[in-house]
């Protein structure tokens, strides 16, 4: 593979798939500073893995494999990054839009972000649909512990939201 056909690749993938990389990076990132740095580590990642997708999974798997194992693996590191000089091409959909967030989305990356990884990780697959089968691919887990976790996760969440709505915190 040529470099300019990696760059095409590259381009075409975070043009295509930014907001699952925002999804990911907020639920692992809190300050603006960590999620530009985790961004930064999952569009190199992803850069570095272009030449090695066979095609054996989607596009949308194979970037969300990459995307959970470096941000867990970033967090691993307990946020001491090595500086590396930032992909021109990635620059431009670092920043995702001028539209105002709803309040109701912040919480619910708030809460995501309280969750240990694999139900991060678990949380952010369900939010985009992926079936029990490509949760449990992607993880690496069983689909009946994918169901399970999906479970407690659901149950953990409502009972914030009702305190939530209850107490007006």
């Amino acid at each position: 593979m040529t470099e300019k056909e990696q760059k095409l690749i590259f381009n075409r993938w975070l043009e295509q798939h930014k907001a699952l990389v925002f999804k990911v990076v907020r639920a692992y990132a809190v300050t603006a500073m960590d999620q530009d740095d985790l961004f930064q580590e999952v569009t190199i990642q992803v850069w570095n893995s272009v030449p090695a997708f066979r095609q054996e999974s989607s596009v949308t798997t194979w970037l969300y494999r990459i995307a959970l194992n470096t941000a867990i693996k970033w967090m691993g590191k307990e946020r001491k990054h090595h500086k590396q000089e930032a992909l021109e091409s990635a620059q431009s959909v670092l920043h995702m839009s001028d539209h105002p967030i709803d309040g109701r989305l912040t919480w619910l990356y708030e809460e995501i972000h309280k969750l240990d990884e694999i139900d991060r990780s678990v949380t952010l697959l369900l939010l985009d649909g992926f079936s029990y089968k490509e949760m449990a691919a992607i993880l690496g887990i069983t689909e009946s512990n994918v169901g399970v976790k999906i479970n407690r996760i659901k149950k953990h969440l409502i009972a914030r939201s009702e305190k939530i709505n209850h107490y007006g915190i």
